[in-house]
């Protein structure tokens, strides 16, 4: 009978341990640095998305402040009269506007129409500041016996906002007790009389 014998090498089966725990430590040490590369993304990420968003925000509220319009608008004594022919007066006429808005305006045209009124800007543009207020000069047509309603006129404003863009804006002036009433019913009372 022959014996076989059976040679076992413990320092090849030593060394492939030591290479398969090295080659395990640096599998688990590659994770962990992925890991740690994809937490690292995330947060950079979260971050970065954070500032985008306020960003749009600020933006958004930037757009929101340059593009409102808000005014009031007060009738001014007439500087001077006109012609008072079948009962119609020709006034030239102010109208005083104050800006109750966030953001300059620049007021472009005015202009307002109704039975025995109207009303037309003279052309000029003007720039009003938030809280400011400026005057624009006026071309007025009155008939003596329809202007004075006790209804507003809704006078419409072509306005310049700070993002560069024309809005249309509308106020109700009140003409019954303003200074255009009175200085058109100085020069209508002589066309009654007569």
């Amino acid at each position: 009978m022959a014996v076989e014998q059976v040679v076992i090498d413990l320092d090849e089966h030593g060394h492939e341990s030591a290479e398969r725990s090295a080659i395990t430590h640096r599998n688990i040490a590659n994770r962990r640095k992925v890991l740690l590369q994809l937490v690292a993304a995330f947060v950079i990420g979260v971050v970065l998305g954070g500032i985008g968003v306020a960003e749009l925000r600020d933006s958004r509220a930037q757009h929101d402040r340059s593009s409102v319009v808000a005014l009031v608008a007060l009738p001014e004594s007439g500087y001077s009269g006109g012609s008072n022919s079948r009962g119609i007066v020709r006034l030239n006429g102010q109208l005083t506007l104050i800006n109750t808005g966030p953001a300059p305006i620049t007021i472009r045209a005015i202009q307002a129409e109704r039975p025995g009124v109207q009303v037309r800007g003279m052309g000029q543009a003007r720039l009003i500041r938030p809280g400011g207020t400026g005057q624009i000069l006026v071309d007025l047509q009155l008939e003596c016996s329809t202007a004075f309603q006790p209804e507003p006129l809704s006078v419409r404003f072509s306005v310049e906002t700070e993002d560069k863009r024309l809005r249309e804006a509308r106020y109700p002036v009140a003409l019954v007790g303003s200074a255009w009433q009175e200085d058109a019913l100085r020069m209508c009372e002589p066309r009654l009389d007569s």
